[in-house]
């Protein structure tokens, strides 16, 4: 018989009536300085679908509409924050905390990257204390008010998410994924992994949906057709938006500038997470 003694805190390896699961894992308290209203995680099942991407365009969005944003970037080994927002300070401490890097319109930002001497060192951990780091971009840092936290989770259903699932107090998840055969084996796990660990699942982004001809304006789809609807409804879970393949927007990126992104892929999203 299984004792609570026994727990290892994995839920991957438990069933779906662990008492442990249940009865919930107390979260992580934030820094006594931070207020920070809704955390919302963005997911993917596998990497290259344009998540981080997602996440900086969900957290302008929000901030766009008036609300206060933040982006904690939790994929310790690839982080991609500081380049989107062009960030090229470090983050700074007063001896009482860390503090984020703002953005030109106001978002913080806490990634590993702001807190490296040169951008492109490797971080060569190992999964405990990789996810022992973002802990620390909870508890450790002083994030003052914040109406919506996104936070940029590494791909797939290893320890940084079952970390913050356990540890932080999410509020719903966004999974993103693109238009490939994979799409439906990919998602599922996502979602699945959410449910498990009692996380409502907020929707699904569709990051490179389709291309714009320069021309006819006729919409290719470069990777297939889509089959997101179909298994979106299977599951029974919204679909949040569609981005397409935009040299603009990747233009925008490349120079740090993801604030002056032109395009109202995202607001759907954000109405929905707005009703949370």
């Amino acid at each position: 018989m299984f004792k609570m003694s026994d727990c290892t805190h994995d839920c991957s390896t438990c069933g779906e009536d662990c008492a442990s699961r249940n009865q919930g894992i107390p979260k992580e308290k934030p820094h006594e300085l931070s207020n920070i209203k809704k955390v919302i995680g963005v997911v993917s099942g596998k990497g290259g679908v344009g998540k981080s991407l997602a996440t900086a365009m969900l957290a302008v969005t929000m901030q766009r509409r008036g609300f206060k944003s933040a982006l904690l970037d939790a994929d310790i080994t690839g982080p991609s924050a500081p380049k989107l927002f062009g960030l090229t300070g470090k983050a700074e401490s007063d001896g009482s905390g860390i503090y984020p890097v703002e953005t030109k319109s106001g978002i913080k930002v806490m990634s590993l990257n702001l807190l490296l001497e040169n951008d492109s060192d490797p971080v060569v951990w190992r999964g405990p204390v990789i996810a022992g780091a973002v802990k620390q971009f909870w508890t450790d840092v002083i994030w003052n008010d914040v109406d919506y936290m996104f936070v940029d989770m590494p791909p797939g259903t290893g320890d940084v998410p079952l970390t913050v699932f356990q540890s932080l107090p999410v509020d719903g998840i966004i999974v993103v994924t693109s238009p490939q055969e994979l799409v439906s084996m990919i998602v599922t796990k996502a979602v699945k992994m959410a449910q498990m660990m009692n996380v409502p699942i907020i929707g699904v982004i569709e990051n490179y949906s389709y291309l714009v001809c320069p021309d006819c304006g006729k919409k290719i789809s470069v990777f297939g057709e889509s089959h997101l609807n179909e298994i979106t409804d299977k599951l029974k879970i919204d679909l949040l938006a569609k981005i397409p393949i935009d040299p603009e927007l990747a233009s925008v990126c490349d120079k740090g500038l993801i604030e002056l992104f032109e395009g109202d892929w995202m607001e759907n999203a954000c109405n929905k997470i707005e009703k949370l």
